[in-house]
């Protein structure tokens, strides 16, 4: 019977493994580190915030394995030789394969800071991440102020859980808004406004010096790189994510940021596809970057895979970008492209609208030469996603969106008025251009 290794157990892996019993009957082994069960890692500040226990956010029962003939392995695999099939655990033991999947997800991006090693610093990724948070932040008054580094998705899901438990957050972004790298200028500015409305004081164009440290080893404050003092007792480094692909150096397999794979998901090695956070596409996707962490890619990435194991070449194609994620209590959607800088892109245009209350807005991006719907950012605003992804397949124009945007809403409390304000705010800045 052939054996199918799967390295990694988060929604690449795991998705990879259901579909490949799904069409198969070989077995298929799955391979963990982190934690003994699949776990939604979405959910994990949940657990910190006591909306929900460990077993919560485990997605299947305990027979779910057994009953479908997954084998489930904890070790960690720090040597693999491709032209054997074999790879080595760090306990000395060692497994055989006929095909293999990497699906090693990514890992915090730790810079050089002096300080790093000091035991109050953590990143917020893994389940060991959350469980060293328990540990080092469970009040504030074991731990009264945090210092967040970097101004991204897990920074401010950090941020609320620590408001959440009353410890003082002082969060260093280097941009003059928050994310405004991904985020145009408006949403940024509001999304910044929003998280200091939680009580987090948000230090905009400010970056980490270095973390330092008392006479028992500590974390005492941090310096910026302006020479300021922030005293704290906890550091978390938020400044994104890299491919988890170390334990891969000198195996033979190729690797640039992450590890190089074809459309069909095949890395250099015969035999042994890359899928997920770890994974990186030779050629990019249109407007995608090369390595996408985001749970639905990893998942399409994991069905993909499965087809091709089971005898269906099937190339990956992931269609029209789509994401969401939350901002405190401001939900974020987007849909196709909305780039921060138009200054930079040649023809694209934005039009942007503001609730009244600073928690919604909505940003439609469209070439300006030929009306053509590229993309939309939304805001405490959920909206249908077939609905979008058909607008941008087919090409609809701008002012086609702009007309029926409400088909595309199912938030109970956005109502017409407010999409009916949206259309003439649409109306009112296109006839001011062309007159």
């Amino acid at each position: 019977m052939e054996h199918i290794a799967i390295i990694g157990n988060g929604i690449a892996g795991i998705t990879a493994a259901r579909h490949i019993r799904k069409q198969s009957d070989f077995r298929i082994s799955i391979i963990s580190a982190e934690a003994e069960h699949f776990f939604s890692r979405t959910a994990l500040m949940y657990v910190y915030m006591g909306h929900m226990r460990w077993r919560d956010i485990e997605p299947y029962e305990a027979q779910f394995w057994q009953k479908n003939r997954l084998d489930l392995v904890q070790g960690y695999v720090e040597k693999i030789i491709p032209e054997e099939n074999t790879l080595f655990f760090s306990d000395g033991r060692h497994m055989t394969y006929d095909r293999l999947i990497l699906a090693t997800g990514s890992r915090t991006k730790f810079f050089g800071w002096e300080g790093m090693e000091l035991p109050q610093v953590t990143g917020l990724v893994t389940k060991q991440d959350l469980e060293r948070l328990g540990r080092l932040a469970p009040d504030n008054i074991h731990c009264p102020r945090a210092v967040i580094v970097g101004g991204g998705l897990i920074g401010v899901e950090l941020a609320e859980m620590l408001r959440t438990r009353d410890i003082a957050v002082t969060f260093l972004v280097r941009e003059k808004g928050f994310w405004n790298n991904v985020l145009p200028e408006g949403e940024s500015m509001m999304i910044s406004r929003h998280i200091e409305a939680h009580g987090v004081e948000l230090r905009h164009e400010t970056g980490l010096g270095k973390i330092l440290s008392d006479e028992k080893g500590n974390v005492r404050a941090v310096q910026t790189t302006e020479g300021e003092e922030i005293p704290c007792n906890l550091v978390g480094i938020t400044t994104g994510v890299t491919p988890n692909i170390g334990f891969l150096k000198g195996n033979g397999i190729e690797t640039d940021r992450g590890i190089l794979v074809n459309r069909m998901l095949e890395t250099s090695a015969p035999g042994i596809y890359a899928i997920g956070d770890c994974a990186q596409q030779r050629e990019a996707w249109g407007n995608r970057p090369t390595v996408e962490a985001v749970w639905y890619t990893g998942r399409m990435m994991g069905e993909v895979v499965a087809r091709t194991i089971c005898g269906i070449p099937t190339a990956y194609q992931p269609g029209n970008w789509f994401n969401s994620a939350k901002f405190f209590d401001i939900e974020y959607q987007t849909y196709g492209w909305v780039f921060p800088d138009i200054k930079r892109r040649s023809r694209e245009a934005h039009f942007h609208w503001r609730h009244k209350n600073d928690h919604q807005c909505v940003t439609v991006a469209y070439d300006e030469e030929d009306g053509t719907f590229l993309g939309i950012n939304t805001f405490g605003i959920r909206m249908r996603h077939p609905v979008l992804d058909s607008w941008l397949t087919g090409g609809k124009s701008v002012d086609f969106v702009m007309e029926h945007l409400h088909e595309a809403g199912f938030d109970p409390e956005f109502t017409s008025a407010n999409f009916q304000d949206i259309r003439r705010a649409y109306r009112s800045e296109l006839k001011s251009t062309t007159t």
